[in-house]
């Protein structure tokens, strides 16, 4: 089948948003349900506690966002949950109270279309929580509900929250609070079809799905692009898939996955053995062992082979997430290594995705030390900001860094090379903006390269970004490059 994924994804530049953390609104906000006792902004966060971050508070900063060359917005739940972090779904068609309510999310999708900013939301239609209306009423009810089989009852009673008794029913990684749906029920799955296609009609520009690999009921996530893409054909559906997302990404299911095999290599190989294990072992994406750039160039070839090309193009490159350490911590607190990481994902093909903070140097280890309040500016690594700032612009700058294929150049110890080529004459003219090379030194020492197959229409490179000297004496399609320590450049 013809693979089709939509066209401003390959372009755009994400920003991951945990709303309760990222800011509160400066405007008074006359709401008793936003009036309430909340932690410390600045303390450590908990696993219960809430910050009080809220959606008014975001559209107070999409002009700091679109500044630092941010072009959608990827939000972690934002439906009434009784958890900060909202992935205990309560109603999949109220946005919770805490965050402002369906009022302050229509206002800031209408501030962030405003300035051509996408929005995708969240979808936990894997599991729902304790307090949904339609598992709540098989708690109250038992045998009775006329919901029983949305769930997955196992035996009577039920235990909802004595863990001293079995649970009787199916819930995600056995945490009684998320009981899962049963999606081979049809009431069950229309429901859930319809939540999706609800949020669409009111403007969304796509969904990211939780755990999508636990729902095995047939043909659902078929039916779900059907239904969405029917609404809005450039919607985007990206799926919660930390491995190998072949099956999911024929063409009929997923436009793209959260590229957790970007992440791990990436990270292995900029950080190196600077890399935490106490934050790395625990999660599924492997940012170890330390990488040279000859085993990159490995990962990565077998990456890109994974997938067509369309797909790749789609993909959400990230770092960072709610679900792991911040890579600056994961990488030692050592910047850096998270330059150099940064520098590599502006460059690779897909949407690269920033999570909240990350730029401006905020640290945090294992959930929910991943999850601090955004720091106050005066505390914020501007030089850090700078840098994320600069590539995020030469990216939307040159179109061979967004729609150019991929092809590795050289590797050498810790140096590693690979071009962005524009080949086909319809996207571009090639000319030097058709063509990028990029290369990163991530060893110690100083590195040289001869990039073997440099693509003519280079022509005579120019420096873009970065340090390191050009020697063409060789001739043309010749040229050794030299490196310093740790660092990194783009050619053009």
């Amino acid at each position: 089948m013809m693979i089709q994924t939509p066209d401003w994804v390959k372009h755009a530049v994400f920003y991951q948003i945990f709303p309760d953390r990222f800011a509160r609104t400066q405007s008074p906000r006359h709401r008793p349900e936003m009036a309430v006792p909340l932690e410390p902004w600045t303390a450590r966060p908990t696993p219960q506690g809430y910050k009080g971050g809220e959606l008014w508070g975001v559209a107070e900063q999409l002009d700091y966002l679109q500044d630092l060359g941010v072009t959608a917005l990827y939000f972690t739940p934002i439906f009434q949950s009784a958890s900060n972090h909202r992935y205990h779904t309560h109603d999949y068609y109220q946005v919770d109270p805490l965050l402002g309510g369906n009022d302050a999310f229509q206002d800031l999708l209408t501030a962030a279309h405003q300035r051509q900013m996408r929005v995708v939301l969240d979808g936990v239609f894997n599991h729902a929580s304790r307090g949904f209306f339609y598992f709540n009423d098989i708690l109250e009810n038992g045998p009775a509900s006329p919901w029983l089989d949305w769930f997955q009852v196992e035996a009577w009673p039920l235990s909802a929250y004595d863990g001293d008794y079995p649970a009787n029913y199916r819930s995600w990684v056995n945490n009684r609070a998320l009981p899962q749906f049963n999606h081979a029920n049809p009431a069950a799955r229309e429901y859930l079809m319809r939540v999706g296609e609800h949020w669409v009609r009111q403007g969304i520009d796509g969904w990211r799905l939780d755990v999508p690999f636990e729902v095995k009921a047939e043909g659902f996530w078929q039916e779900f692009r059907q239904r969405i893409k029917a609404i809005n054909p450039e919607a985007y559906i990206v799926g919660e898939v930390w491995r190998n997302a072949q099956e999911w990404l024929d063409g009929s299911q997923f436009d793209g996955v959260m590229n957790y095999l970007f992440t791990g290599p990436t990270l292995a190989f900029t950080g190196g053995d600077r890399v935490r294990m106490d934050y790395a072992e625990e999660p599924d994406y492997y940012p170890y062992p330390a990488l040279d750039a000859a085993g990159y160039g490995q990962k990565i070839k077998a990456l890109l082979d994974l997938y067509p090309w369309e797909i790749q193009l789609a993909q959400l490159n990230l770092l960072s997430s709610h679900d792991i350490a911040r890579a600056l911590s994961v990488m030692g607190d050592d910047q850096t290594s998270l330059e150099l990481a940064v520098l590599l994902q502006m460059t690779f093909p897909g949407a690269p995705s920033i999570y909240y903070g990350d730029e401006v140097g905020l640290r945090g280890g294992l959930d929910p030390d991943c999850r601090w309040a955004l720091p106050p500016r005066s505390e914020w690594n501007l030089e850090l900001w700078q840098h994320h700032r600069d590539l995020i612009a030469l990216r939307h700058d040159q179109p061979a860094l967004r729609l150019g294929d991929y092809r590795i150049l050289a590797t050498v110890d810790h140096a590693y090379c690979f071009a962005r080529c524009l080949t086909d004459s319809a996207m571009a003219p090639l000319d030097r903006s058709s063509t990028i090379v990029v290369a990163v030194n991530t060893g110690d020492q100083v590195a040289q390269l001869t990039p073997q197959q440099v693509p003519p229409s280079l022509g005579d490179p120019q420096v873009l970004y970065g340090a390191g000297s050009l020697d063409s004496g060789a001739g043309q399609g010749r040229w050794t490059l030299t490196l310093p320590p740790r660092t990194g450049i783009i050619l053009g």
